[in-house]
């Protein structure tokens, strides 16, 4: 994984991340599961897991679901009965031809992209795919967009994730404290003291409520 700073920052948050982070949208993880033909018989590698997200999620479809996570917090936070495994995307636990498919949510933009992709085609079985999984805030929602207004403006590092692409899914996410939300943002949680204490001020003044986001489904053949 890169950008170590922000991975400490993740350790540092990791209850709040279980907490307060969005679920992806069923009918998006539906979606998913059917593309990458995950059921009984088969296993999924969720790579970059951290709390386990998704993988609780993908366990629904009866597949065997393995989740790789580099931090030890984040990796206590994932369900009891779901294989977990110590791992990066870089240097993956598992022998090779050992899953029928891989996927990563909201996780990608942290590997070493050409290690992990040489990672990723060694797991695979002949004919996986990857799936790439990714929440983004709907910014036509007013309060989502008063969220994303406060984040811009006090952020230590512009957004690390690219433009998101795929098949898109609406959904909804309760919050009882944007201060906690945006806590387990890299980019919030990076700053020091001070600055910190400032925007988390500006996130509790906004109160709780709902967000929108739109979860992001794409499925590709590693090369």
């Amino acid at each position: 994984m890169r950008h170590h700073r922000a991975a400490s920052s993740f350790a540092r948050t990791a209850a709040l991340y279980e907490r307060a982070r969005p679920e992806y949208a069923p009918a998006a993880v539906a979606y998913l599961v059917e593309r990458l033909g995950l059921g009984p018989g088969r296993t999924v590698l969720d790579l970059g897991a951290g709390t386990g997200k998704l993988s609780r999620a993908l366990v629904t479809s009866g597949a065997r679901v393995i989740a790789v996570e580099p931090l030890a917090e984040m990796r206590a936070h994932v369900p009891a009965g779901i294989e977990t495994l110590a791992g990066t995307a870089e240097k993956i636990p598992l022998e090779d031809d050992a899953v029928d498919a891989v996927t990563v949510a909201q996780a990608f933009h942290w590997f070493d992209e050409d290690a992990a992709g040489a990672e990723i085609r060694r797991v695979l079985r002949a004919g996986g795919m990857l799936g790439l999984v990714s929440n983004r805030r709907d910014d036509s929602d007013p309060t989502t967009r008063a969220f994303g207004e406060i984040l811009a403006r006090h952020r230590a590092h512009p957004s690390l994730e690219p433009a998101p692409s795929g098949e898109r899914f609406s959904h909804t996410h309760p919050v009882a404290s944007f201060a906690e939300l945006a806590s387990t943002e890299s980019s919030i949680a990076s700053l020091a003291d001070e600055e910190r204490r400032a925007a988390l001020a500006d996130f509790s003044a906004l109160g709780g409520g709902e967000l929108h986001y739109t979860t992001y489904v794409s499925i590709v053949a590693p090369h």
